[in-house]
C-alpha cells in the first residue's frame, strides 16, 4: 500500500502535473494540501477518470485539503480538526482506506512571527497533540500525512541563516512537532532515511531549486500498530523540476 501526501499549491492549475505523477507513481493514496479551490472547484470528475475516488474540504484562495484513493472509496472520518468550533480554515480531512485512517493536514504557516499568525500555528498544532493521543490511546493504524510547515531539525533545511526568523525553523515549532512524535509516532521518511536531506519544498524565490535549496516540511508519521509495516520512502523530487510545478515535491512510503 503506498500513501504518498503532496502540497499541490493550486489543484486546478497544477491538475496536468497531478494527473501525470499519479499515472507514473501510482499511489493508492494520496493525501492533497493547499488546493485553492472552492468544494465546487475540485476537480472530481478528471481524478475520477484517472481512477482515484475522493473526499475534500475546499477553500476559495487559500488552504483545502483532500483524500485521494486508486480503485477504492475513502471513507470520510472528519472533516476537521476538533478542538477550535470558531476555526474556519479547511486545513484537516481524516478518511479510513483499506484498513488504514489516513489524516491529510496541512499546519498554518505561522509568518510573521511572534505575533497572532504564530499562536494560531501553536495552538492549531496543540489541537492536532490532543486529537493524534486518541488514535495512539485506541491503538489505531494511523498515518498523520501532510505539511507541517517545520522543519523539525537543522538538518531538514539546507545551510542558511537566511531562514533564522521564519516560524518554520523556530524552537517553539521544532519543540510543537518533537512533542507529537514522542505519543508514539515514527517519522517514516526520517527513519528509513537518516542521513540525507530528503527535502519537500523549494521556495520559487532566489534560485533555490536549481540551488538544491530546499527544506523537509512534508512529512509522514505512523502510529506504532502501522509502523512495523513500513517498507519504504521517499521523496519524488523529479516532479518539483516540471513546468508549472508546485514548489513542493510528493513524499510516499510504502506500507507491507
Amino acid at each position: 500500500m503506498k500513501i504518498a501526501t503532496f502540497n499541490i499549491n493550486n489543484v486546478n492549475r497544477r491538475l496536468p502535473n497531478l494527473l501525470a505523477w499519479l499515472s507514473r507513481a501510482r499511489p493508492d493514496v494520496v493525501a492533497l494540501q493547499e488546493l485553492k479551490a472552492a468544494d465546487n472547484e475540485f476537480p472530481a470528475a478528471a481524478l475520477a477518470k484517472a481512477g482515484f475516488n475522493a473526499v475534500w474540504r475546499g477553500q476559495k484562495t487559500w488552504n483545502g485539503v483532500a483524500i485521494l484513493a486508486r480503485k477504492a472509496t475513502p471513507v470520510l472520518t472528519r472533516s476537521e480538526l476538533p478542538g477550535d468550533p470558531h476555526d474556519k480554515e479547511a486545513r484537516y480531512i481524516e478518511a479510513a482506506v483499506r484498513g488504514v485512517i489516513v489524516a491529510c493536514l496541512y499546519l498554518p504557516n505561522g509568518n510573521p512571527q511572534p505575533g497572532p499568525k504564530f499562536d494560531y500555528k501553536l495552538a492549531w498544532f496543540a489541537r492536532l497533540r490532543r486529537h493524534a493521543a486518541t488514535f495512539i490511546k485506541q491503538e489505531l493504524p494511523v498515518v498523520l500525512a501532510g505539511d507541517y510547515n517545520v522543519a523539525p531539525t537543522p538538518r531538514d533545511i539546507y545551510p542558511t541563516r537566511s531562514w533564522d526568523k521564519d516560524a518554520l525553523i523556530q524552537p517553539k515549532s521544532r519543540a510543537a512537532f518533537a512533542s507529537l512524535a514522542k505519543q508514539g509516532w515514527t517519522d517514516a521518511i526520517r527513519t528509513l532515511h537518516p542521513d540525507q536531506p530528503m527535502f519537500t519544498f523549494w521556495d520559487y524565490k532566489r534560485n533555490r531549486w536549481p540551488r538544491d535549496a530546499g527544506l523537509r516540511l512534508d512529512h509522514l508519521l505512523l502510529s506504532p500498530t502501522l509502523a512495523p509495516r513500513l517498507s519504504k520512502a521517499g521523496v519524488d523530487r523529479d516532479v518539483r523540476a516540471e513546468d508549472g510545478a508546485s514548489d513542493h515535491a510528493p513524499a510516499w512510503i510504502v506500507l507491507r
